[in-house]
């Protein structure tokens, strides 16, 4: 455990950092697993206003600083890329 004060306060913040971006990253999985859910059931009517959820919340996390840009847009990419296939075969 740290020993002086500024040590102290450094563990506070990265308990707190690493809880909000615990929270932030979880809300990214459960946007991406209902977007991910709803193309397996061929639900293809919400399927838009998922995705646009979803690359709003990892947006958002890349502005927060929890997500790299380059890592949120891979992930956008892959969302809209299986969105558009469901979307044209469906």
């Amino acid at each position: 455990m740290a020993n002086h004060a500024s040590a102290i306060k450094r563990h506070k913040q990265s308990e707190k950092r690493r809880a909000i971006n615990s929270a932030v990253k979880s809300g990214i999985k459960t946007a991406v697993k209902k977007v991910r859910e709803s193309i397996a059931a061929g639900k293809s009517e919400e399927l838009a206003g998922l995705l646009s959820t979803a690359v709003s919340t990892i947006d958002s996390a890349v502005s927060k600083g929890v997500l790299h840009r380059n890592n949120a847009s891979r992930k956008i990419s892959g969302l809209t890329t299986s969105v558009r296939k469901t979307v044209k075969d469906g």
